[in-house]
């Protein structure tokens, strides 16, 4: 366990126990995102590749236009 995490986890201890819940389930929820969100990034490899392409073949047609941050 890292340093600021055991520090994070003293100050938790502090807490009520209620709070210490609502936290704790904050903490689950979001590690059970950061998994699910890993996989469905890892099954989507294929169809992100395929866009890229697609992406760069536009490009190279001139079928594109430059993006102006300013006018977003």
């Amino acid at each position: 366990m890292t340093e600021l995490l055991e520090r994070a986890v003293a100050k938790l201890k502090t807490l009520p126990a209620d709070e210490q819940d609502a936290i704790a389930a904050m903490i689950l929820e979001e590690l059970e995102d950061e998994i699910k969100w890993d996989s469905a990034f890892a099954r989507s490899q294929n169809a992100l590749a395929k866009l890229a392409a697609e992406a760069m073949a536009e490009h190279r047609a001139s079928q594109t236009q430059e993006l102006d941050p300013e006018t977003l």
